[in-house]
């Protein structure tokens, strides 16, 4: 494992702003991250609330931000559940980090909160999304049309879900790193 998570702090504001302005191509059409240092305190804001949480992901070797994992919307209660949303930074796509990111917190959102569910909703056009979350053995449940309103405009959507049993039977982020990190074989 190559990365951890943390909770964003004041501290952070910079380097996140820096990051974001850096990853904006490659951020577009899909989020639209905090560019300013209040957007960040308003984030930071936001997840303070029971509703939210937010976790960055960060190297292991230098501490340095590489991306951003939110659990949005979570409802305790019959429910259990949670919207997760995900960006990384420009220059640290391609190295399945984000897989690691996105599965430790899937390890803390059913093991730490409680949670039964987690909804991630992928507009159809951006594909590395999708294959992350095939990696990590999501299930696609369904389209919503015009689904989030994204940088002023309404997106259609793929719903896909994890349940904590399925997530916890398969070993969790144990069982995601050694998925991730397997040569895959020819024939």
């Amino acid at each position: 494992m190559r990365v951890y998570i943390r909770k964003p702090q004041v501290s952070d504001a910079r380097e996140f702003v820096k990051k974001t302005k850096d990853s904006l191509a490659m951020h577009r059409p899909w989020v639209h991250p905090a560019t300013s240092l209040g957007g960040f305190y308003t984030y930071l804001d936001r997840i303070s609330e029971s509703r939210h949480e937010g976790f960055l992901v960060c190297l292991k070797q230098t501490d340095e931000i590489a991306g951003l994992v939110n659990l949005n919307e979570i409802v305790l209660g019959a429910l259990q559940s949670a919207y997760v949303g995900y960006w990384l930074a420009d220059g640290f796509q391609g190295k399945g980090l984000m897989s690691e990111g996105l599965a430790l917190v899937f390890d803390h959102a059913f093991t730490k909160i409680g949670l039964h569910r987690l909804e991630i909703n992928i507009q159809p056009s951006n594909t590395r999304s999708t294959a992350l979350a095939e990696r990590l053995g999501l299930t696609r449940e369904g389209f919503s049309m015009k689904y989030l309103k994204i940088g002023g405009e309404w997106k259609d959507h793929e719903r896909w879900a994890m349940i904590s049993e399925e997530w916890l039977e398969r070993g969790g982020s144990e069982w995601a790193f050694s998925n991730l990190n397997r040569t895959p074989t020819v024939g």
